[in-house]
């Protein structure tokens, strides 16, 4: 397990296409998809928060059960950038951000270590690859975090990739379960 890198699982969402809270429809063994993401982030670092809209939700008490840290972020409903700054802010002290999204359940915990352990040993910025598409989770370096905090609306952190795409490592994977997000009850039924 890695110990200086801090998992920040996004979960405050408000699941306007899916129709109802997707974070908490549960998958094929009846776990809900959020903490089915938690524990993937769980098996693979020491050290994980969550955001989420409301600290007193039931999201967050699934969360907080899984022994995730919860942060929460009330202005959630302005964007993910407001969340990644909410995570950001609240754990000053990483030495870089494993930044997962609470609607990828299939993101294989060998990738989540793989993302940290580049941090480790010093990328700035990694990101897994599948099929030519970057996916999640995505690290970052700590010189990134006064960015980071600043970051606004729905776009998340892609205009700091944007910037520093000299800097973007790829880790190579045949797993598309790192560019499978569920957004729609329809996308249920790919998973």
């Amino acid at each position: 397990m890695t110990s200086s890198c801090i998992g920040i699982l996004l979960a405050a969402g408000q699941g306007t296409r899916f129709g109802a809270n997707k974070l908490l429809h549960p998958l094929l063994d009846g776990t809900p998809m959020a903490v089915a993401c938690a524990r993937h982030l769980e098996a693979a670092l020491t050290h994980n928060i969550a955001v989420v809209a409301d600290a007193q939700s039931e999201i967050a008490a699934h969360l907080a059960r899984e022994g995730l840290h919860i942060v929460e972020n009330p202005r959630a409903a302005e964007g993910m950038g407001t969340s990644i700054a909410s995570g950001v802010a609240a754990t000053p002290e990483a030495a870089g951000w494993v930044i997962a999204l609470a609607d990828m359940p299939r993101i294989p915990v060998a990738v989540i270590r793989a993302v940290a352990a580049g941090l480790e040993v010093g990328a700035d910025i990694i990101a897994p690859v599948c099929q030519g598409r970057r996916g999640h989770p995505v690290g970052f370096a700590a010189r990134h975090g006064p960015a980071l905090v600043q970051l606004r609306g729905d776009a998340g952190a892609r205009g700091i990739i944007a910037t520093h795409s000299d800097s973007l490592e790829l880790i190579e994977t045949r797993d598309a379960g790192v560019i499978f997000d569920i957004d729609s009850p329809a996308s249920l039924r790919n998973l």
